[in-house]
């Protein structure tokens, strides 16, 4: 089945053009009108509904969905993007509505009510699992959307995210040519795709210099999860003397745990999510963060261009890391 743009280029017409003759607008003449609709019924297009309302100035509502559990979305990573984010949809006409998930509830069950009772014309989708319920579910209703974060479907879908396999790769080798041998990895979660991505990465740098990647402990992704996982780690016969966190909400957590330890102001620590926080722990954190500027900016004008019918291929962005270097992560290192 041929897109929007596909067609259009079928035809020779813009997008526009295009799209305001299958809406049946007079201001395109009856004979294009015509043309294109019988060039999309050949080629079996089926103009986009959000698409359509959005272009009659009727779409008014993109829906984000916030799980309550702690640790999973925080306001210093989101508030400032969402921020952006409603900004730069306002002035396409559409408000950005946050929709905290009650206890009891799924983010699935607030998809549904939305899109089942034809709320939103839009949704963006944070924290993405590697098997997302919501991404299917929203594939199947025909809805745009956009998520932080990538997920392991096999129909692509618009998303923006970090290459954490590509920075966790490089902080364990950056520990390792400091002379670390014993790097264990607090990891979130495995079915969130950040984490598992992460944690893949930490590995694929163990595994290539021929060291055991067997210090990882998994835990919730917040403080106590942090502090909890790097206990576990600290508990094994040989310790590590580095640890590289799938967040710094666990490398928070996993610096209380080393206050706690003979020895642990010698092992050197790295986050990840540049938290403003980690600017005053103590050491204060070494972190990584994705780049790129204004990705609220960014995730509208995908879920825009989503609305409008481009491909999904077209909508998706993946994003270098960079590391923020305070004091963890160089720690004089104790020889044993």
């Amino acid at each position: 089945m041929a897109n929007l743009k596909q067609l259009a280029q079928s035809l020779g017409l813009s997008i526009t053009t295009v799209s305001r003759a299958l809406d049946g607008y007079d201001d395109v003449s009856a004979a294009t009108r015509k043309r294109v609709r019988e060039a999309a019924e050949i080629v079996g297009y089926r103009p986009n509904a959000s698409a359509r309302r959005l272009r009659k100035q009727r779409a008014e509502l993109v829906a984000i969905t916030l799980p309550s559990d702690p640790g999973h979305i925080g306001p210093p990573h989101f508030l400032d993007m969402l921020s952006s984010c409603a900004e730069h949809l306002a002035s396409a006409g559409l408000n950005l509505v946050i929709a905290p998930v009650p206890r009891g509830e799924s983010e699935l069950d607030i998809c549904r009510r939305f899109v089942d009772g034809r709320r939103v014309d839009a949704m963006l989708l944070v924290r993405t699992r590697r098997q997302d319920e919501r991404v299917e579910f929203l594939q199947s209703r025909g809805i745009p959307f956009v998520t932080n974060g990538r997920t392991e479907s096999l129909v692509p879908h618009p998303y923006i995210d970090g290459d954490g396999f590509a920075g966790f790769h490089a902080a364990t080798v950056r520990f390792q040519a400091a002379g670390h041998r014993r790097i264990g990895h607090v990891a979130g979660p495995q079915e969130y795709y950040f984490a598992h991505v992460r944690r893949t990465g930490w590995k694929a740098a163990m595994d290539e210099a021929g060291l055991n990647a067997d210090l990882c402990a998994e835990s919730a992704p917040t403080e106590q999860g942090g502090y909890l996982a790097a206990l576990e780690l600290l508990r094994q016969p040989s310790r590590p003397t580095a640890l590289v966190c799938s967040t710094d909400e666990m490398a928070i957590g996993a610096l209380r745990a080393l206050r706690e330890i003979d020895g642990g102001d010698a092992i050197s620590i790295v986050g990840h999510d540049d938290l403003p926080t980690g600017a005053f722990t103590s050491p204060s954190l070494s972190t990584m963060r994705m780049t790129g500027e204004n990705l609220g900016a960014s995730f509208a004008s995908l879920l825009l261009r989503a609305i409008a019918g481009e491909p999904a291929e077209e909508l998706q962005e993946l994003h270098a890391i960079e590391f923020i270097d305070r004091d963890s992560h160089r720690r004089p290192m104790k020889v044993t």
